[in-house]
C-alpha cells in the first residue's frame, strides 16, 4: 500500500513537471487565518509566500511589511511581523467593524538611456520620484516604463463593506461588483479590473484553486475582462482561489531590460479569495 501511495506521488509530480512553465511559475501569494469574522476586536494571522503549489511553503518569503487599510480609510500597522526561509507571517488587529485590505504594493520604474555612446539601465529602486536623479545630465534617448505589482487580500469583521475599494489610480486595481468576503461555490461573482484607474478591456484575469501539489491538472480559469474592464467568474467549488492579473513585462519578475531593448513595463494584480460551500 505504501509503495502503491509513493508511486502515485511521483508520477503525479512527473506530470505536473510536464506542464506549461507558466503553471510551475512562483506564485506569490497571502492567506488569512479567517476572511470573515464575527463581534469585534479579533486578531487575524496571515502566512504570505512564493510557490509553486498554491498554497504550500516551498519556495521563499514575501519580505516586505504589508500595508492594512481599515474599513474607514485610516493605516494600521501589522503586529508581530517574522520573516522566515520561507514564509513571513503577521497578525492583524480588527478594532473596526467592516472590510479590511491587506497589501504589498511594489511600484518603480525600469528603463534605458545612452551616456557616451553607450546603452545603460537605470538602478534598482528608481521611482517615478527619484527618477531626475537616477538620470545624468547628459543622458540621451530615454526611455522609461513603469512597473507596479499589488498583491492584496480582505478581511471583513461583522458586515462587509466597500469604502476600501475606492480607486488610486496606480496599476491594476479591483472594483468588485460582488464583495470578495461574500463568495460561495457554484455561484458567479462578478470583478471590475481597473488599469491606472480607468476600465480596461482585454485583461486577461486567471483564477486558480489551490491544492494543486494533490492533483494532475491546473483547474485554471482564464477569463478576458469585457468593455467595462468586468469579469464573472463561477467557482466550481469551496476553497481558496489565487486571482491574477497581469500586463506586460517578462514572466520572470526579476529579469532587467537588456541593454539597447526597450525597456517592457509590467503592471499585476493578485488577490486570493475564499468560497464557501453555498
Amino acid at each position: 500500500m505504501i509503495q502503491s501511495r509513493l508511486f502515485k506521488l511521483a508520477l503525479a509530480g512527473t506530470v505536473l513537471a510536464a506542464l506549461p512553465t507558466t503553471a510551475q511559475a512562483h506564485r506569490q501569494w497571502m492567506t488569512a487565518s479567517s476572511t470573515v469574522v464575527s463581534g469585534e476586536n479579533n486578531w487575524v494571522t496571515v502566512d504570505a509566500a512564493a510557490s509553486n503549489d498554491l498554497f504550500y511553503i516551498d519556495h521563499r518569503p514575501l519580505s516586505a511589511k504589508p500595508t492594512v487599510t481599515t474599513p474607514d480609510g485610516e493605516t494600521i500597522e501589522v503586529a508581530n511581523h517574522a520573516v522566515g526561509q520561507m514564509r513571513a507571517t503577521f497578525d492583524v488587529h480588527l478594532q473596526k467593524q467592516g472590510t479590511y485590505r491587506v497589501a504589498i504594493v511594489n511600484q518603480g520604474v525600469i528603463g534605458t538611456y545612452k551616456q557616451g555612446g553607450e546603452t545603460k539601465t537605470l538602478p534598482r529602486g528608481t521611482t517615478r520620484a527619484n527618477l531626475a536623479e537616477r538620470i545624468p545630465a547628459d543622458a540621451t534617448d530615454v526611455v522609461t516604463a513603469d512597473n507596479v505589482s499589488r498583491n492584496e487580500i480582505y478581511i471583513t469583521q461583522g458586515a462587509p463593506t466597500e469604502d476600501i475599494f475606492k480607486p488610486t489610480g496606480a496599476g491594476i486595481e479591483l472594483v468588485p461588483m460582488t464583495h470578495p468576503n461574500d463568495l460561495y461555490a457554484g455561484e458567479s461573482a462578478t470583478f471590475q479590473f481597473l488599469r491606472e484607474g480607468k476600465p480596461t478591456e482585454g485583461l486577461t484575469v486567471t483564477a486558480i484553486p489551490g491544492g494543486i501539489r494533490y492533483r494532475d491538472a491546473l483547474q485554471d480559469m482564464n477569463l478576458k475582462t469585457d468593455g467595462e474592464g468586468k469579469v464573472e467568474i463561477t467557482w466550481p467549488e469551496p476553497g481558496l482561489y489565487w486571482v491574477n492579473v497581469t500586463e506586460g513585462g517578462d514572466e520572470d519578475e526579476d529579469e532587467r531590460p537588456a541593454p539597447g531593448g526597450p525597456p517592457r513595463g509590467r503592471m499585476s494584480y493578485v488577490t486570493v479569495v475564499e468560497v464557501l460551500a453555498s
